[in-house]
């Protein structure tokens, strides 16, 4: 487990993350002037905060009106973040002030992208939760098949969802995580952030209720 104060670090050069008109999309907001002086002042700026927490096209799980926001950084192929989603739900269920953003950060290599890519568009349909849930209990690699195979088992329109693939906001999304995650020195999935704090790897519930009381308390 690693645990520390996030946003102890300069803004990196975002150039460098290749990921074309979303990483432009994230180096738009995290390269604003702003950002750059609040930086030197402010553990967690409240630009980076609504970067993290409030962006649009983002999926948010729990109480949308939660009193504490925690964000994860996650793969679709990331084994940790597969054996932790059950623990995750544990919490929202247990915690009805508990607000979670996921930020889709693929990393695993090309299946991954694809997997989020489908996942995403699933967005515009509203059934995120259910397809989440779904495509992190499957026994084998996430990629556009295995996304798509659990989209129709859930009575999803798949020829929507191949147009909605392509969509700017999905690329937004993908390009904002990453920029984010490099901003903020992330060492990889699964990344838990509450109030000025990050968690990474596989955690317990009680690190992760701990994780959201600071933050709680951080912010309250």
């Amino acid at each position: 487990m690693t645990k520390r104060t996030l946003f102890d670090r300069r803004r990196r050069d975002l150039i460098r993350l290749g990921l074309g008109a979303g990483a432009a999309a994230g180096a738009a907001v995290l390269g604003h002037p702003a950002l750059a002086q609040a930086l030197a002042d402010n553990p967690m700026p409240q630009e980076l905060r609504k970067a993290l927490e409030r962006s649009p096209f983002t999926p948010v799980l729990g109480n949308p009106e939660g009193d504490i926001t925690l964000s994860e950084f996650f793969d679709y192929n990331c084994p940790f973040c597969r054996d932790m989603a059950a623990d995750i739900q544990t919490l929202l269920a247990e915690d009805g002030k508990l607000r979670l953003v996921l930020r889709e950060w693929p990393i695993f290599g090309e299946g991954s992208i694809a997997a989020t890519r489908v996942s995403l568009a699933v967005l515009k349909q509203q059934k995120y939760g259910e397809f989440h849930t779904a495509l992190m209990g499957i026994g084998g690699t996430a990629d556009e098949a295995a996304a798509l195979r659990v989209a129709r088992d859930l009575g999803l329109d798949t020829d929507r969802l191949r147009a909605d693939m392509e969509s700017p906001e999905v690329q937004e999304h993908i390009g904002l995580s990453g920029a984010l995650a490099d901003h903020m020195g992330l060492m990889g999935t699964p990344s838990f952030i509450a109030g000025n704090e990050m968690l990474f790897g596989a955690q317990s519930k009680a690190e992760m209720r701990g994780l959201i009381a600071r933050g709680r308390a951080a912010l309250g």
